[in-house]
C-alpha cells in the first residue's frame, strides 16, 4: 500500500542528503550503494547505469529499502521502504544532470563512463520512518 513521505522530513529531499540503497543479490544476499536521491509525486527517484549491481537486483527483485540521513543530524533519518515500479532511460540523461547539479554544484554529471547508459528508476514507497 502506497504512503507518503512525513513532511517533517520532506526537507531531506532538498539537501545534499545521500541515501543508502539496499537490493537484494541473487542469492537473497543484501547488497547497499550510497546513492543521490530526490523526491516527486509522492516518488523516490535514484539513477544509475544499465548493468550495475543495483540495476540488475532491481530487475530480478523490485523490493528495496533507502535510508536518507539529514546531512547536519545524523540521527535524523527517513527509512523507506517500497518497490522500483518503473525502470526507463527515458529523461535519464537530464535526471541525472539535475541530480549533479544539486550534488555537486556542476551543470552535467561528470563522471560518464564510455559507453555508459544513464537508468531512471521510480520506487513507490510502501512503509517510512523517521527518527529526529
Amino acid at each position: 500500500m502506497p504512503v507518503t513521505i512525513p513532511a517533517s522530513h520532506a526537507d531531506l529531499f532538498s539537501k545534499k542528503a545521500f541515501g543508502s540503497l539496499a537490493t537484494l543479490n541473487a542469492d537473497g544476499t543484501p547488497q547497499v550503494t550510497p546513492i543521490w536521491v530526490d523526491y516527486e509525486g509522492g516518488f523516490i527517484f535514484f539513477n544509475s547505469a544499465r548493468g550495475r549491481r543495483k540495476d540488475k537486483n532491481v530487475r530480478r527483485d523490485p523490493r528495496v529499502a533507502i535510508a536518507v540521513a539529514d546531512p547536519d543530524n545524523p540521527y535524523r533519518y527517513l527509512e523507506i521502504r517500497g518497490r522500483v515500479v518503473d525502470i526507463t532511460e527515458q529523461g535519464a540523461d537530464e535526471h541525472i544532470n539535475r541530480l549533479a547539479k544539486k550534488y555537486l554544484g556542476v551543470d552535467v554529471y561528470p563522471y560518464r563512463q564510455a559507453g555508459e547508459v544513464r537508468v531512471k528508476y521510480r520506487v513507490q514507497p510502501e512503509h517510512v520512518s523517521s527518527m529526529g
